[in-house]
């Protein structure tokens, strides 16, 4: 069986665009995707709740208390939401203010016991998804 894109009808003037259509994404494929960013993000930045304080955080402070191996961990979590990114359609500005707050998140994280609080402030996750002008604050919180 050969595929859309290999037709040979496809094989005109209008052939690449509609190649390319083919090749796009279903429109509940991008919900399922941004959902899934946002639920990675909350995840990394904000899960837990410190009563009293009102401050959130998430998995990223607590897997930077692992000398190296977490913060590298972190940072490949991180880049998955930067090539997510990409797939959404980002553009090079986008993609390069993404990558920028990853290695923010990255340096800062590799000072000792400083890097951890500065985890808790900067959440690159987040930041992130707002560039791509995804909301990751909206909605309800799981566990409220």
């Amino acid at each position: 069986m050969t595929t859309l894109a290999a037709h040979p009808h496809w094989r005109t003037r209008a052939g690449p665009l509609l190649a390319a259509a083919a090749r796009a994404p279903a429109p509940d494929a991008i919900a399922r995707r941004r959902a899934r960013l946002i639920a990675l993000a909350r995840l990394m930045d904000s899960s837990c709740r410190i009563p009293g304080l009102g401050l959130r955080f998430g998995l990223d402070p607590l897997l930077g208390l692992i000398p190296a191996a977490g913060d590298a961990l972190g940072a490949l979590i991180s880049l998955y939401i930067a090539i997510e990114g990409y797939r959404l359609g980002a553009t090079p500005r986008q993609l390069t203010l993404m990558l920028a707050n990853i290695a923010i998140d990255v340096a800062a994280g590799a000072v000792p016991i400083l890097g951890d609080i500065a985890d808790l402030a900067f959440k690159a996750n987040t930041r992130n998804l707002a560039i791509l002008g995804i909301d990751a604050t909206a909605g309800p919180w799981p566990g409220r």
